[in-house]
């Protein structure tokens, strides 16, 4: 190899120094209307469960990283909602004066990205039963729940801007409206002209959330039973 190349792969040995120049590129790329974060809003917009398909069966390149979308939404939303002080959070555990409950629900309300990640696991495993024949794994099933949480993200996080400039609470409202698009996106996602599907999605989605909160519920119980 010489000074500037690798003889093998052809890149530079030694990387640029970081400049203006560099950030913008990196602004540009992540902002990218044709494969951007940008790109990846409108698309889950306005064709959620055909673009997710599509992502999962044939082309991973114009979307953003399911992971990486969430992460990033969620912490939009926690940003928001700390600046704000929304009190209706979107996960929400009341503990009751429990202090190990209260713990998990402060661990859950600061780490929106993971919890969700584990909220989707749950509903995941619903999506499975209810849609188990069609031929989707569980993890492409998680990836597409990526996608839509992460989506439902950015709408609390436009409905908590509202609500902190204007006082108006309109954090159930935008609870109503995840609801409808967590149905519409999934069930574009497995079958669009069927109206069942529309319907089974939300049902997994609600017993997604139940059996989430059940689990934390359990978990600071035994957190509690080993501390005594």
């Amino acid at each position: 190899m010489n000074e500037e190349f690798c003889s093998n792969c052809k890149q530079n040995l030694k990387p640029k120094r970081i400049d203006g120049h560099y950030i913008l590129h990196e602004i540009e790329h992540v902002l990218h209307f044709d494969r951007g974060i940008l790109y990846t809003i409108r698309e889950l917009f306005i064709r959620p469960g055909e673009n997710i398909r599509n992502f999962i069966s044939e082309n991973r390149s114009r979307l953003v990283k399911p992971v990486i979308f969430i992460i990033v939404t969620s912490l939009i939303y926690t940003l928001i909602n700390h600046f704000f002080h929304i009190e209706e959070s979107y996960i929400k555990i009341d503990g009751a004066g429990d202090s190990k409950l209260n713990t998990i629900n402060n661990w859950v309300q600061s780490h929106y990205g993971y919890s969700n990640i584990i909220m989707g696991a749950f509903i995941a495993f619903w999506l499975k039963i209810f849609f188990r024949k069609y031929d989707y794994n569980f993890f492409e099933i998680l990836i597409l729940l990526c996608f839509i949480l992460g989506m439902e993200m950015l709408m609390f996080s436009v409905f908590a801007i509202v609500e902190g400039v204007t006082k108006y609470h309109l954090m159930q409202i935008a609870a109503g409206i995840v609801f409808v698009y967590f149905s519409w996106a999934v069930g574009q996602f497995f079958d669009k002209g069927k109206v069942a599907s529309y319907f089974k999605a939300l049902v997994s989605y609600i017993l997604g959330m139940i059996t989430f909160g059940i689990s934390i519920m359990i978990l600071g119980a035994l957190m509690n039973l080993i501390s005594h």
